[in-house]
């Protein structure tokens, strides 16, 4: 009788873990999207190792950095440093600039994020 509560209770603690995980993954993918759509959407100029490029075009070096290195992304946090933050290869920070408006753009997505978390 005590085996069998014991296997029950292993099966519901690993079920509600399953369920967290899933909830937890799906949550920061929602968070990823919401990122993406949000640079998509930007009237922004992205500078990247010195270059300006329109949204259009960050969009798409993030999403292939994204691709890159989404087996090692955890988080949006994580997202944002792995795929939006800096160059790989000069190790120099990625800009946006909005409305005359220069920053990195790791803070310019790390403020959009927190936004969207506090609209939730």
């Amino acid at each position: 009788m005590k085996f069998k509560f014991t296997m029950l209770l292993g099966g519901l603690l690993l079920l509600v873990v399953a369920s967290n995980a899933h909830a937890t993954t799906e949550t920061m993918q929602k968070e990823i999207n919401h990122l993406l759509s949000f640079i998509e959407q930007s009237s922004c100029t992205f500078v990247r190792n010195g270059d300006e490029h329109s949204a259009k075009d960050a969009l798409k070096h993030i999403k292939r950095k994204y691709d890159h290195y989404e087996d090692d992304i955890d988080s949006a946090e994580k997202f944002i440093e792995l795929s939006a933050t800096k160059s790989t290869m000069s190790g120099k920070f990625y800009y946006v600039s909005c409305d005359g408006d220069k920053q990195k753009s790791q803070d310019w997505l790390l403020e959009e994020l927190n936004q969207y978390r506090g609209s939730k």
